[in-house]
């Protein structure tokens, strides 16, 4: 039953839903209407009120235990007339406000497959194995291709103070008497003359074409490194002659 036809149960109460605020007895009966507004009053009180048509929405078939007039907004009772409610809004203070919750953290990244993994190790295993192999390879080849190679340690030279001007008299009146000396072979161009001095560990070598002429050529450790050289009068070093010089 639409809301035009309330005049034809005039007499018979009636409820509003949702309720009238502001109106405690939610019971009605047709009193009046125009074209644009119905007047009911209340059964209980003496309270008569015009309700706009546009608010007035569909009848109830059922009229037990009270029939039932729908209300197509909620309506207030306030000054006399009849005013659409808005329910207001009330904000929570800031500190009633639940806390905001933290976001769980991002479900971790997939991890790889096992057969990912069965791969990625073996690819890392065949790369260290050809890195010792190229090790090992290059090793063997230095060590058995170049048996016979000449390897060079560096040899602290010493100033002695003599050059290849000094002869065997002017040696023992710097350093005294040798503890020892001795000629090499006869044999060849050239006379070597050892003279040893174990208090210095230093043998110096003399050279000439003749045992009463030679002179100061450089000097050689215990293990017969060359540690002093000079220069010739030929104006070259003789440090290449005493590294050819075998030990006498």
């Amino acid at each position: 039953m639409s809301a035009p036809e309330l005049a034809s149960f005039a007499g018979r109460p009636f409820s509003f839903y949702p309720p009238i605020l502001g109106v405690e007895h939610n019971e009605w009966v047709f009193q009046d209407e125009t074209w644009s507004e119905v007047r009911v009053a209340n059964t209980k009180t003496d309270l008569q009120v015009w309700v706009p048509r546009r608010y007035l929405g569909e009848v109830s078939q059922i009229d037990k235990p009270v029939m039932i007039v729908g209300l197509k907004q909620e309506l207030e009772y306030k000054g006399g007339a009849l005013w659409p409610h808005h329910r207001r809004v009330i904000e929570i203070p800031a500190a009633a406000r639940p806390a905001a919750t933290t976001p769980p953290p991002p479900p971790p990244a997939p991890t790889d497959s096992p057969t990912e993994r069965r791969i990625g190790r073996l690819i890392l295993t065949s790369l260290v194995t050809g890195v010792l192999a190229t090790f090992i390879l290059v090793a063997f080849f230095r060590t058995h291709q170049q048996p016979n190679r000449v390897s060079f340690e560096t040899v602290l030279q010493q100033d002695l103070g003599l050059t290849a001007q000094d002869n065997y008299h002017t040696i023992v009146r710097r350093f005294g008497p040798p503890a020892r000396e001795h000629w090499k072979s006869e044999e060849g161009e050239r006379q070597y003359l050892a003279l040893e001095y174990p208090n210095l560990s230093l043998t110096l070598i003399l050279m000439g074409a003749d045992r009463k002429e030679v002179t100061y050529i450089g000097a050689k450790d215990r293990n017969w490194r060359t540690v002093h050289s000079v220069e010739l009068p030929s104006g070259v070093s003789s440090d290449s002659i005493l590294r050819a010089l075998p030990r006498f």
